[in-house]
């Protein structure tokens, strides 16, 4: 019993870490994406195709950022389905046990 509540707080911190690390991640690609944009603004030297190359890059990074975290969240959200499935389990089973013994 206990190992399934110290389990389930190794996953939530888990959760919170990836969570703040991602986001702090997440802020530095839009800085990157901005500092990008504006270099390509400024660069007379690049043909448009070749911006135009970039900037879709920049988009499927960003694009690939969101899928992930997508996964990440739907993953972790069945691993909290099977600690509270089996939470109810635990609680249901005591119950059982008194229901028999009567």
């Amino acid at each position: 019993m206990e190992n399934k509540k110290i389990a389930r707080q190794i996953i939530e911190f888990h959760k919170s870490t990836f969570d703040n690390t991602f986001n702090s991640l997440g802020i530095l690609q839009e800085q990157t994406g901005k500092m990008v944009q504006t270099y390509l603004q400024q660069a007379s030297w690049l043909p448009a195709e070749g911006k135009k190359l970039i900037e879709e890059w920049v988009a499927m990074y960003a694009k690939g950022r969101n899928e992930f975290k997508s996964a990440v969240d739907k993953n972790y959200k069945k691993v909290e389905a099977y600690f509270n499935a089996e939470a109810e389990t635990t609680k249901a089973t005591p119950q059982k046990k008194a229901a028999k013994a009567k």
